[in-house]
């Protein structure tokens, strides 16, 4: 009861940092998953069961407070749920570090730019750019394999290149959850269920805590929410980049 209850607390601070920035779920998660010694495959598939759960709820919630673009959300989904079927079977065989390798200089480069980008006025833009597509699907990837990342990198990706931050952050979240429901049928079919307690308290952890994020990232202003999530990806890119060399 106490280790579910651990996992619970951890699910719903996870969640409200997720819901209100639009990432960091998957990387706080599968990062406790890993220190307590579940393997890499076994971590990435528990995030994604409970994911499954969280990111509905949280998909939701942003749909309800208006925070969706329906073009955006499309534009990610599809190519995002491709990649993550991919990046299933990657999990499997290849050594997570490697992405890891790749991923964190990028986390970095993206952290800093936030950072500068948000003393000039937030981005208003609402339409779809040219490769998204793209970005979906090498996000949907590199969250399969090393458990998280789809936020990170459809996030910042988006933001930088001047989309409105609450657009953002409620169509990536709703594009998530699809992601993450395809990846746990893919991994329930190849590796199962392991660390159950782990799951129920992250989905029960996260569930709570969803609607709070929607409100939150409705209300504050946008120059703000770019700020944070240059911090938390700036913070991201450094966790990676420590474990690399761990």
């Amino acid at each position: 009861m106490s280790e579910l209850l651990a996992f619970l607390v951890v699910g719903a601070l996870a969640q409200l940092v997720d819901g209100a920035l639009g990432m960091a779920f998957g990387v706080t998660a599968s990062g406790l998953l890993l220190a307590l010694g579940v393997p890499p495959v076994a971590a990435s598939a528990s995030v994604h069961y409970a994911e499954a759960f969280t990111c509905g709820a949280s998909g939701l919630s942003h749909l309800l407070a208006g925070n969706v673009r329906r073009a955006l959300f499309l534009a990610l989904v599809i190519p995002g749920v491709l990649g993550a079927l991919i990046g299933v079977w990657i999990a499997v065989h290849v050594p997570p570090s490697w992405l890891r390798a790749l991923l964190a200089p990028y986390l970095l480069g993206m952290g800093v730019f936030l950072l500068l980008r948000c003393r000039q006025p937030a981005g208003q833009r609402l339409d779809v750019p040219r490769g998204t597509r793209a970005t979906g699907w090498i996000a949907g990837l590199v969250d399969a394999v090393g458990g998280g990342g789809w936020s990170a990198i459809t996030v910042t990706t988006l933001l930088a290149r001047g989309l409105q931050p609450r657009a953002v952050i409620g169509s990536v979240h709703l594009a998530k959850c699809v992601v993450s429901v395809a990846a746990s049928f893919s991994f329930l079919f190849t590796i199962g269920v392991s660390h159950g307690a782990a799951v129920v308290g992250l989905i029960i952890g996260g569930a709570l805590a969803a609607p709070f994020g929607a409100v939150f990232v409705r209300r504050v202003p946008a120059r703000v929410a770019t700020a944070l999530a240059g911090l938390t990806v700036l913070a991201l890119g450094l966790n990676n980049t420590v474990r690399l060399f761990a």
